[in-house]
């Protein structure tokens, strides 16, 4: 389908703007950071994505409060949304790093209409072109060794390391996440059936236990044959119960520590089917579509049992945000108790048959598959 141009939403160069500060106060925009925003998007303006790369690279250096490095941050995305747009055999690739880019934006100012407004079109536009979303944010990519102790001690430090670190993921590319690809097996709401290849990438370094547990299930070949009992459509396709299947079972592939949601030693917790995975919920990553989470029953109960949000699929009630108290207890009624669920990964091939399960002919209850669909095996990409 050709490339539509939509026009991205930014302040006009020549207009001075006060970003928000602590308490709700103004403050002004540093001149020095102002003329490199002005400069880039000239850049980006007469073709220059590069030399606009550049100047946001240092923009950042600049930015003295999140509200400042969302902008630059939103303005490094217009720019591979714009790289996208000329550059087609890389369009994928440039439009899938904006997206995260914008979302890393609205995750320092949740409350920008502008950077909202242009994720949105960029939405549009890869799925105009049928393009995935490929979400994921990798903030420790580049691995810069960062001191335990000194972090204690040393908080302003921590401050500018982590800065640092998010910068480093937003002008780079991901790399070294494990991907592992679920081979399923369904009949389409029109009746017809369907094999085929859901690919995730998972994201060990903003959820290492949840992560290292799926992929120990993945290498005992534990997920294989299992089904995807729970199916909403606009929701998620939940799946995972190693041990009965319908919902009910499902554990940690090792001890984590936790006995069915409580602290415990290994010895007070002497059954597989109580291990559970504590919470790593306040990682960043959010109920996107195409996100992969760990299903649970309270707090700190994850076990083998996932879900993952198809394209239309609303679940962003099961985010963390700051303050939002996660001990809800989930009811098979409704998920919009308060508690919080762990993403750990998010699809970058295969997203219909997400799409396509959620939509399939239920029960009466409206989550039970009429035919059964089946995971009929999960395996680490090479």
């Amino acid at each position: 389908m050709p490339y539509k141009k939509h026009q991205l939403d930014n302040n006009p160069p020549s207009v001075a703007v006060f970003n928000d500060g602590p308490f709700g106060r103004s403050m002004p925009i540093p001149e020095e950071l102002q003329k490199r925003w002005d400069s880039a998007a000239e850049m980006t303006e007469n073709g220059n994505p590069d030399d606009a790369l550049e100047q946001l690279r240092s923009a950042w250096e600049l930015s003295e409060n999140d509200s400042q490095r969302s902008r630059t941050m939103r303005m490094a995305a217009d720019v591979g949304t714009e790289m996208g747009a000329s550059d087609e055999a890389n369009r994928k690739k440039h439009w899938q790093k904006a997206y995260k880019n914008y979302s890393k934006a609205l995750d320092l100012d949740s409350k920008n209409k502008d950077t909202r407004r242009n994720m949105n079109k960029l939405t549009s536009m890869m799925d105009e072109n049928s393009i995935t979303l490929g979400l994921g944010f990798q903030m420790f990519d580049e691995g810069n060794p960062t001191p335990l102790g000194l972090l204690a001690i040393f908080s302003s430090i921590a401050l500018i390391l982590a800065s640092f670190k998010i910068a480093t993921d937003f002008f780079t590319e991901d790399q070294g996440n494990p991907i592992v690809i679920l081979n399923v097996e369904y009949v389409s709401a029109d009746g017809v059936e369907v094999n085929g290849e859901i690919e995730i990438e998972l994201y060990s370094d903003e959820a290492p236990m949840h992560v290292e547990s799926f992929l120990m299930h993945t290498e005992n070949f534990r997920y294989d044959l299992t089904e995807f009992h729970r199916v909403i459509d606009g929701f998620m396709i939940q799946g995972g119960d190693i041990e009965n299947q319908k919902g009910g079972g499902g554990y940690a592939a090792q001890y984590y520590g936790w006995c069915n949601g409580q602290q415990a030693t290994l010895e007070d917790c002497p059954d597989l089917e109580d291990w559970s995975i504590p919470y790593e919920h306040e990682n960043g990553l959010k109920h996107t579509p195409g996100a992969i989470a760990a299903a649970h029953a309270g707090l700190n109960t994850d076990g083998s049992q996932f879900y993952i949000v198809p394209s239309d699929g609303s679940a962003s009630h099961l985010d963390w945000v700051e303050g939002k108290d996660c001990s809800g207890k989930e009811t098979p009624e409704k998920d919009d108790d308060g508690s919080c669920h762990t993403v750990f990964g998010y699809v970058i091939k295969g997203i219909e048959h997400v799409n396509s399960i959620s939509e399939v002919e239920k029960e009466g209850d409206g989550q039970t598959p009429v035919n059964v669909v089946k995971l009929l095996s999960v395996q680490l990409k090479e």
